[in-house]
């Protein structure tokens, strides 16, 4: 009965996950869904800033707390081990739904580009950013990274192995790809405004101070063989031409 249920809670949680992330594309993008992050009434930019603020920080606080090994020894002291990857999805989903429901436009306009077919590609831009998030975490073992893997080994009475990561496709070129898919989705916009700079800015900044911290701990973790394939390719920007590296093998990077 406890193996059934740590299985469907770790199902439920993806797909709530799955839907947040397609709400976040029409959120971010003003496409489709009805709360963006240009809609709303305006309030003045005191109450939208100081909100917004607080929206970011706590998103930031969840998502950079539970990530710490600190945390997750807690956690796993009251809630079965397997579905703790599945409880930080969880809580990243919630993170996500408060900051689309409570965010307050600011709708003030920086740029906006009247040309149609630059809107088009700035559009086209912004969805294959959203696309290379989720293509990223497939690279990585999608089902690892948000809890489904854990849970059905647990489920089947088989123990969890840390996977062995290659650093297959994008990830031979830079290492952060869906760091990057993020960067391209927040930053690509025919439409700037107010609101939407501050997420950028916001979400920018913390993805940077979050990389150090976490390469810290994989290189930590896995020793020289990450700081290796750390030192010899890029954060962001592809780098071509010249020898090509071997793939590095680092177990557990996922």
């Amino acid at each position: 009965m406890k193996r059934t249920a740590v299985l469907l809670y770790a199902f439920i949680t993806y797909a709530i996950f799955f839907a947040t992330f397609l709400y976040s594309i029409g959120f971010i993008g003003n496409l489709v869904v009805p709360k963006s992050i240009d809609t709303g009434e305006w309030v003045g930019w005191p109450a939208a800033i100081a909100v917004n603020g607080l929206l970011l920080t706590v998103f930031a606080l969840q998502h950079s707390v539970m990530a710490r090994p600190f945390f997750k020894r807690w956690i796993t002291r009251v809630i079965p081990q397997p579905a703790e990857r599945a409880t930080y999805v969880l809580a990243s989903s919630v993170a996500f739904i408060l900051l689309f429901w409570a965010w307050q436009p600011l709708p003030q306009v920086i740029y906006s580009v009247t040309d149609e077919t630059a809107r088009t590609v700035l559009t086209g831009v912004f969805l294959a950013g959203a696309a290379l998030v989720l293509y990223s975490t497939f690279l990585i073992d999608h089902f690892d990274l948000f809890g489904l893997r854990q849970v059905v080994l647990y489920f089947r009475g088989r123990p969890y192995t840390e996977k062995s990561f290659v650093t297959p496709s994008l990830y031979k070129y830079i290492r952060h790809p869906l760091y990057v898919g993020w960067f391209v989705t927040f930053w690509a916009t025919p439409d700037m405004t107010a609101g939407h700079l501050l997420l950028a800015i916001g979400t920018t900044g913390y993805i940077l101070v979050a990389i150090l911290f976490e390469e810290r701990d994989l290189g930590d973790l896995l020793g020289n063989e990450y700081r290796e394939y750390r030192a010899r390719t890029p954060k962001f920007i592809p780098r071509f031409g010249g020898r090509r590296e071997q793939p590095a093998r680092v177990r557990g990077a996922a």
